[in-house]
């Protein structure tokens, strides 16, 4: 049991997937955001965000069947609507379909692979040239409604939000920690997690850390990513999530209410600019990014209309080998999923979090860089 509340900075999906499961035990919860839950300087916001099972190793895999379940029970839990299983097609030569169809039977998810002319003859829209695979029960995840529903959850049953607060500093105090935040307020914790995404770059000297754990964690880079949404030709025909490797990786997903419902999003994966933090963010268009996504619209999806009707930046936290970062040491609990791919996993990392903050259970090792560079 903690000495104080746990103060947990960031609420976005983790950090509110974090409070919603700390909240749930019953322990008591501050959760703090510099902006307001979800919002647009961060990586949470928006109706589109890929759900999906397959992956070249049966690890994350899994991990996606774990969360699935906590899925279910925050839609239930929450009346919400949070999938839309409009399924998934994964295709190229660097996508290796075959192989991820056998971790998707190894792992048990239902799935299918087609060949090229067998595939363009479901799904007209597009061009391929390589085997597809197909994942019927992918779809497309509410990032922004999923963060109302574990926020709102998490108030229920006790938790506090303190919205428009960013944390400056976070020191030791007693048995616990202060958290200074706007014109000086302070908040007390007994334990503090860090989910603050994009922002964690800039809070990691301030935060309490043993010098060895904080030189073990990965360097984190913030990629200001762009995203685009081209016209559907055929507002009638069904569209798919898809994930295609070649030599462009390019990832794309119906819009939802993100590009009113008549496009389909489309982005290069990381092919945006890097930066610090996300403070260094400035919602501008790469313009040749721009040229290539359009150029590959009109190579490969004939079923879209290649110019694009709405346009936008949003932010990738990446790790250099992409694993997540769930790490915890006297006191501090650093979470930051992120690399692009974490938003699947929210409720499960919520889990993990939770059981690493309370010491309830630990999370895979891979996770905690810091731990292991303490116990060398």
């Amino acid at each position: 049991m903690s000495a104080g509340p746990y103060v947990v900075v960031g609420a976005g999906l983790m950090g509110a997937a974090t409070a919603w499961q700390l909240a749930t035990r019953g322990e008591e919860v501050v959760l703090v955001e510099r902006d307001v839950p979800a919002s647009d300087r961060g990586s949470s916001h928006g109706s589109a965000r890929i759900f999906r099972y397959a992956y070249p190793e049966a690890f994350y895999a899994d991990l996606v069947v774990q969360a699935e379940t906590l899925w279910d029970q925050l839609a239930t839990d929450s009346g919400r609507q949070l999938i839309d299983r409009v399924g998934c097609v994964d295709h190229g030569r660097a996508r290796r379909p075959e192989d991820l169809a056998r971790v998707l039977e190894q792992v048990g998810v239902e799935h299918a692979l087609y060949s090229p002319a067998e595939a363009m003859a479901r799904w007209p829209q597009f061009v391929f040239d390589t085997p597809v695979l197909h994942q019927p029960g992918a779809g497309v995840l509410d990032a922004h409604t999923t963060v109302e529903a574990m926020v709102d959850l998490a108030v229920a049953a006790g938790a506090q939000l303190h919205t428009h607060w960013p944390v400056t500093s976070i020191i030791r105090s007693g048995a616990g920690f202060t958290a200074t935040g706007p014109g000086g307020a302070t908040l007390d914790a007994g334990h503090v997690v860090v989910a603050a995404g994009g922002w964690l770059p800039d809070l990691l000297g301030a935060l309490p850390l043993p010098p060895a754990f904080l030189a073990a964690l990965p360097r984190f880079t913030v990629m200001q990513e762009n995203a685009y949404h081209f016209p559907y030709r055929d507002a009638d025909q069904p569209w798919p999530t898809l994930i295609h490797k070649d030599d462009l990786q390019v990832y794309g997903l119906p819009g939802g209410r993100d590009a009113g419902f008549a496009g389909q999003k489309l982005a290069e994966y990381n092919g945006g600019r890097p930066m610090r933090s996300a403070a260094g963010q400035d919602g501008v268009v790469d313009p040749a990014n721009r040229a290539r996504v359009v150029e590959y619209v009109q190579q490969h999806l004939p079923g879209l209309v290649p110019e694009p009707y709405a346009e936008t930046t949003c932010l990738f936290t990446n790790t250099p080998d992409e694993h997540f970062v769930l790490d915890t040491v006297e006191g501090v609990t650093v979470v930051s999923p992120c690399s692009g791919h974490g938003a699947k996993f929210a409720p499960l990392i919520g889990v993990m979090a939770a059981d690493l903050a309370t010491g309830a259970g630990d999370v895979p090792a891979v996770f905690r860089p810091g731990a292991g560079a303490l116990v060398r």
